[in-house]
Formats: structure tokens, C-alpha cells, sequence
């Protein structure tokens, strides 16, 4: 974890600002926790919104979630078409959780995750894909998940719609 927090900072401290995104929107998966289809889109020069729906089923736990992510990009310029970026966002999680004999251990509810971004992302030449790693810890207020998570995070791939 520190290697990879040194990595950004490194990134950081070292590359430029961005003046132009490679796309206006893109489609897509996070593989992440949840899994979740993706969209996200380019409001202007450097910001963009990610929306996403995800569902994840672990044992007797199941969770479906929907969030919302405002997003800053930046260029790195030793490296054509990739970008560094960080953000904030929220969304609405519910979630249901069973014992083995189907009983309600913590009931069914709803938490609100408040989570923080920061990532990279990278598009092809001469092909409509995009790909991103970020690190996405969150505080969740309510419900099962309550507390900070800072083990959240996706590997996502998009197609560019336009």
C-alpha cells in the first residue's frame, strides 16, 4: 500500500496539467466490489461524471448499489493518452443480509457511500476503448456497511461512443 501511494504522489508531483480529453462519453464494466456498468462523460476539458450501478452477492449478504462521481482529469505528459484523475462522489447502497437459516442478521437497509477517487486512465489509439485502475476508499453512514473502507477499487474497461 505504501509503494502504491508513493507511486501517486510520484505521479503527482511530476506530470502536467490536461488541456483536451480523448473522448465525450464511453460505456462500460467496473470489476471492481461491486461489479457495475459504467458511464461516464466529459463535461468539459478536464472534468467528466461517472455514473454506475453495481450488485454483489457474497454468501448471505446481498448489496445493490448506484453512484455518481465528479471527476477532474489531468495528462501525464510523458505518455500519450494516458491521465491521471481524482474526484469525489456518492450514491445509495441497499442491502440485505440472511444467516444460514434465512433469518435477518442486521436487517435490510440502506447506507449512503461517500467515497473519494483517485486513478488512472488510459485510451487506445486507433481503437474506442478505454481502460482505468483507480482506488475509491469510502465512508458508508447508515445501514450494515457503516464506517470507512479504504479496500475499494475497480479495474474498468469502456467503449467510446463517439
Amino acid at each position: 500500500m505504501k509503494n502504491l501511494l508513493f507511486v501517486f504522489i510520484f505521479l503527482f508531483g511530476t506530470f502536467g496539467v490536461s488541456q483536451a480529453q480523448d473522448y465525450n462519453a464511453a460505456v462500460g464494466l467496473r470489476l471492481g466490489y461491486p461489479v457495475s456498468v459504467s458511464y461516464k462523460m466529459f463535461l468539459n476539458e478536464t472534468a467528466a461524471v461517472e455514473a454506475y450501478a453495481g450488485f454483489r452477492n457474497r454468501f448471505f449478504y446481498r448489496e445493490f448499489s448506484v453512484n455518481a462521481a465528479y471527476l477532474i482529469h489531468n495528462d501525464i505528459e510523458s505518455v500519450d493518452r494516458l491521465k491521471w484523475y481524482y474526484g469525489a462522489g456518492a450514491g445509495l447502497a441497499f442491502f440485505s443480509s440472511r444467516n444460514v437459516f434465512g433469518t435477518p442478521v442486521d436487517g435490510d437497509g440502506i447506507s449512503i457511500p461517500v467515497s473519494g477517487y483517485i486513478g488512472l486512465e488510459y485510451t487506445l489509439d486507433g481503437a474506442p476503448v478505454s481502460f482505468s485502475v483507480d482506488w475509491r476508499p469510502t465512508f458508508y453512514i447508515g445501514g450494515g456497511g457503516s464506517g470507512f473502507g479504504a479496500g475499494y477499487g475497480a479495474l474498468a474497461a469502456r467503449y467510446i461512443l463517439n
